[in-house]
């Protein structure tokens, strides 16, 4: 088992990690107390290559494997989360989708706008006000009329859904009934300059401050009918998808923002003195260290397994949900420990880890909560016991 990352993937994490460092984390304090979303460091991004990182080289992307990509997400995240979910709600939520089921007019098109001059960015709507992780409680609904969709309902907490770059959103939509009862999902693209297509505020947000989550209203909205992304009723099909491949990114981001935790707590341990000595030379800091920097390697390890998983063409959504909740959680407990190590300054909103700690939370809750997942993972392993126990039954036989 070779865990040497290739010459590409160590490129693009070098390419992150030194953008990141020199220009991101300088500024990610500031952008946090003014919630201001930065529209230089996300083009500066793009004419990188990073906000165009799975899309093929044939659609004006970068042509980079997953792998790749969790390894560049991590080293951006580790700067400044706000940053971080901007790319990969644009990546893995908005662009994804679209290479993965669009047709080759629709990719040539969208794409092309989109990642070609990294001028816009594009969000993907699926959450609702009862609809989310219960996608059969949609209630935004469409329907054809004179060769076109007829959009009507709302969605919340869209990432990237209103900024001044935004190209559009793809929204997940009722539009029939299934003979079993069960609604009848699709997925349409449905541009920014769309009549009656609007945008509510931004959120005042715990964390995320510097990224850009609102509302979507669909009045009437009128989408041509060749905007259908895949085919009619495969929406359900298309979202989960998506998701899984996002709940590793979203791992991606924990292990970032929890290494962020580890090297500030380091330096605190280092620089702090009590009793006449570093706080780091006590045991009980030095335990703190060392199960953050376990778990950190863990929650790493977990994350590219099942991105090389997706790379390789095989199954990975139990990992996928696997890596989200162990790294989500661990940058919890991550963040907390840096914290207490920070003491009194941890509690100063001054302090990095204070901004950490007020950020954290979100990872267990964003692209499938804690308790999802581990009804997908507890699902899975079920549905692997009932499977051996046939075959054994069949052997018998």
């Amino acid at each position: 088992m070779n865990l040497d990352p290739t010459e590409e993937q160590r490129r693009w994490r070098d390419l992150a990690r030194e953008y990141a460092e020199g220009e991101i984390r300088p500024r990610a304090a500031d952008l946090d107390r003014e919630q201001k979303f930065p529209y230089d460091i996300v083009e500066k991004m793009a004419d990188l290559g990073l906000m165009g990182m799975t899309v093929p080289e044939e659609y004006a992307g970068s042509g980079g494997d997953f792998v790749g990509y969790n390894m560049a997400l991590e080293e951006i995240c580790r700067a400044d989360t706000s940053v971080g979910i901007t790319m990969e709600a644009h990546v893995s939520l908005g662009c994804a989708p679209i290479v993965a089921f669009g047709t080759r007019e629709q990719k040539e098109h969208f794409l092309g706008e989109v990642v070609q001059g990294g001028k816009k960015l594009w969000a993907f709507g699926l959450t609702e006000e009862n609809a989310g992780t219960d996608a059969g409680g949609t209630q935004t609904t469409a329907e054809v009329s004179d060769g076109r969709w007829l959009v009507n309902g709302s969605k919340k907490w869209i990432t990237n859904g209103g900024t001044e770059i935004t190209g559009g959103v793809t929204a997940i939509a009722r539009t029939g009934t299934r003979e079993n009862g069960k609604p009848e999902l699709t997925a349409i693209i449905i541009p920014q300059d769309t009549p009656g297509f609007t945008r509510g505020p931004g959120y005042e947000k715990l964390g995320w401050r510097a990224s850009d989550q609102r509302q979507l209203y669909f009045e009437d909205c009128r989408a041509p009918e060749e905007n259908t992304l895949g085919e009619r009723g495969k929406g359900f099909r298309q979202f989960l998808s998506t998701l899984d491949a996002g709940r590793v990114a979203v791992g991606a981001l924990s292990v970032g923002l929890a290494q962020a935790c580890l090297d500030e707590a380091l330096a605190r341990a280092k620089e702090r003195r009590q009793f006449g000595r570093a706080i780091g030379e006590f045991q009980a800091i030095q335990f703190k260290l060392a199960d953050m920097a376990m778990e950190i390697e863990l929650a790493r390890n977990m994350v590219l397994k099942a991105a090389w998983l997706k790379d390789e063409g095989r199954p990975f959504g139990r990992e996928a949900s696997m890596a989200k909740v162990f790294a989500s959680e661990a940058a919890k407990r991550a963040a907390d420990q840096a914290v207490q190590i920070w003491g009194g300054e941890g509690f100063m909103e001054a302090s990095a880890v204070a901004r950490y700690w007020r950020q954290v939370k979100i990872n267990e809750i964003g692209e499938g909560t804690s308790e999802i997942n581990r009804q997908i993972i507890a699902r899975s392993l079920l549905r692997d016991d009932t499977a051996r126990e046939e075959a054994g039954k069949m052997v018998a036989q």
